[in-house]
């Protein structure tokens, strides 16, 4: 089995049952550890709809879909926030899909795409509960910075020059 990744409209029916996917984990991750329960089925609604992605539609953004043996396992995409700097999100495999090397080669496709928006450097956050994801952006040279975003469940902010960006 191969892994391929490609950019994706950010409303087609394979980003859509990612962004639910993604949303349903880390939201049902947060409220586990802080509330004992799974998140409430209409603010996991009101959630999903209220990021429809347009940010992440060229020509300032890209959305990614990783394909493992040609299955959808997960997404990645940038946007740019300025000339220089592109925000990485919505980083995420399947749990099914996890362990085989997709998580890292999603974000060095985002960084790819980052680079052929003009930006130089990439930025992203996350929470402390996913560790995995900052042992990841750790392991792919991030460093932790002060926050660059006033988003509610940031916790830690991460950033990296990209080499070889013009």
């Amino acid at each position: 089995m191969t892994w391929t990744v490609a950019p994706e409209p950010y409303d087609s029916p394979v980003a859509a049952a990612l962004w639910r996917a993604y949303c349903t984990e880390v939201s049902d991750r947060w409220y586990l550890l802080h509330e004992g329960r799974r998140t409430d089925p209409g603010e996991l609604e009101r959630e999903i709809a209220a990021q429809s992605g347009a940010d992440l539609a060229p020509p300032r953004g890209r959305l990614l879909v990783a394909r493992y043996g040609g299955e959808a396992a997960g997404t990645a995409g940038v946007r740019l926030l300025d000339a220089d700097t592109a925000e990485l999100t919505r980083v995420f495999l399947y749990e099914r899909m996890r362990g085989r090397g997709g998580a890292a080669l999603l974000v060095r496709a985002a960084e790819d795409a980052a680079r052929a928006l003009g930006a130089s450097r990439t930025v992203l956050d996350t929470r402390g509960d996913l560790v995995e994801a900052r042992a990841l952006y750790a392991r792919l040279g991030y460093t932790e910075t002060e926050p660059h975003n006033e988003e509610p469940y940031a916790e830690h902010w991460f950033a990296k020059r990209l080499a070889g960006a013009a």
